[in-house]
């Protein structure tokens, strides 16, 4: 269109030229020229507006929507944006009580250190779209220890804020067409094993004191440390998340709710340098003091990748409690173990209620370990007489292949973990498995239906008792919450 304009001025100046205008009639025609084919190049060198339209399910749709190139925002990879995903979410946080607003990241690389989200609010990637985290520590603020730790997890004093961060908040929804989301880790892991960090590493994403969180549809890379941490909070569902961080770094945990209520964990893949979900309350005597338990958590589906951790680990930061945790059509694939309950003298608190049923596991050094030293210690402050509380633990309906050895139960001395429940449990040995596939002490539950031969500490009842072990039938508040299909048609540049 551009191109024919410009030939029909010029058509015209040559008519001009041909009718012997006056001079002065000439040299305003040649202005008047000039200045639309200035206003022309002008116009051609405006940015492109594109209109894009999408859908997703969520707990909550939104009545406002912007982009985030409408405040500034570059995504070529190399200028910083923390300052427009700032400016646009303090914009939107305007429209929490008219129906909520959502920030729209379109195609492109986003560098951005870490930022605040608020209330009634959706932070929606595009499936083309990467969030670069930023390697300028000057962009990552740093924040208190959280309460019932005391201190941070790498160094004694505070953490490096999280690159995606809320706390008291409530209906808040990160979510895309599975847009990736890239810590850049690799900076973070040397400067902790160089031992140079004065701050704990941050996490890809955390949300604390806050309720009525969704967090969906997205794909992590490469974390600095763990990756999603839902913390305080309650009404929480993670659903269809990919996680992949090299096997060899330095605790990129996938999924760590911690001292949560109510929250369904479904549909995820992590291959990860730490445990897949590892399920938390607090260290020591800083999570007694605390008291805020994790309760009534649901895992579905979950694929895990950890050569080094555990598929799911109960603790070992467990000192609020964890109870009424169920989950089922689990895979472990070249993972160290399956489930994993780590705890401690001086962690106090309990591991009770937990259901785990329809597990299939490929390749794996252990397929139940539980630990009752592991050591670890927020200081030397811990209650040596707090003694954790092991106890209604259920495995049922679990095929394994390849396993090195089938279980190492190991609890505490004058504190022995109770209630355990093995049914209907078939174990594939490796070639070169351990000459003694069970090691126990410091137990006591049954078995029923199991292979190989369990410890005399789990005795067989039986194949009549096969379903001995519980897996509840009543659903849990979380599973009753329907989400909304929520449309949008957005322009941007």
């Amino acid at each position: 269109m551009p191109q024919t304009i410009s030939k029909c001025l010029f058509l015209r100046m040559e008519l001009l030229w041909k009718s012997h205008m006056k001079g002065s009639r000439l040299v305003l025609a040649i202005i008047l020229v000039t200045l639309m084919l200035s206003s022309e190049r002008g116009e051609s060198r405006k940015a492109k507006i594109i209109s894009t339209s999408f859908e997703y399910s969520a707990i909550n749709c939104r009545a406002h929507s912007v982009s985030l190139t409408d405040f500034g925002g570059v995504g070529d990879g190399n200028t910083s944006n923390t300052k427009a995903f700032q400016s646009a979410i303090n914009h939107l946080s305007q429209y929490g009580s008219e129906g909520g607003a959502q920030l729209y990241v379109p195609a492109g690389k986003w560098l951005t250190g870490s930022f605040n989200l608020t209330s009634h609010f959706t932070l929606y990637l595009d499936k083309d779209a990467v969030l670069l985290a930023s390697q300028d520590i000057s962009e990552w603020p740093v924040i208190e220890p959280l309460p019932s730790y005391g201190r941070g997890r790498d160094a004694a004093a505070g953490r490096f804020s999280s690159l995606i961060f809320g706390t008291n908040l409530t209906d808040v929804i990160v979510t895309g067409d599975n847009g990736t989301i890239d810590g850049q880790g690799e900076f973070w892991w040397q400067q902790f094993h160089k031992k140079k960090l004065k701050y704990t590493r941050p996490y890809l994403i955390e949300i604390m004191f806050s309720e009525s969180i969704q967090i969906s549809n997205l794909t992590l890379l490469n974390s600095p440390s763990w990756n999603i941490h839902p913390v305080y909070s309650n009404n929480i569902i993670v659903k269809g998340i990919t996680i992949i961080a090299p096997i060899t770094s330095p605790n990129t945990d996938g999924i760590n709710p911690d001292s949560c209520t109510n929250t369904k964990i479904e549909d995820c893949y992590i291959v990860s340098g730490d445990d897949c979900v590892a399920v938390k309350s607090g260290w020591d005597e800083y999570g007694i003091k605390f008291g805020w338990p994790t309760k009534q958590l649901v895992i579905r589906r979950l694929t895990c990748i950890s050569p080094f951790s555990a598929t799911i680990a109960l603790g070992s930061e467990m000192s609020g409690g964890i109870q009424d945790v169920r989950a089922e059509d689990i895979t472990a694939i070249h993972t160290e173990s399956g489930i994993r309950i780590k705890t401690a003298v001086g962690r106090g608190g309990y591991v009770k209620d937990i259901y785990v049923q329809k597990m299939t596991m490929h390749t794996m050094k252990w397929a139940f370990w539980m630990t009752g030293n592991y050591g670890s210690h927020a200081d030397t402050h811990y209650d040596p007489n707090a003694l954790p509380e092991i106890s209604n633990i259920n495995y049922r309906d679990m095929v394994a292949d390849n396993v090195t050895m089938a279980a190492r139960l190991e609890g505490i001395s004058n504190d022995p973990f109770k209630g355990i429940c093995i049914s209907n449990v078939t174990i594939g040995m490796a070639v070169k498995a351990k000459k003694q596939p069970w090691t126990c002490t410091d137990i006591e539950g049954i078995t029923s239906g199991v292979t190989p031969q369990p410890c005399n500490l789990l005795p067989d009842q039986g194949s009549e008792k096969i379903t001995t072990c519980d897996f509840p039938t009543e659903i849990l508040p979380v599973d009753s919450l329907e989400l909304k299909k929520c449309t949008y048609s957005i322009k941007h540049a």
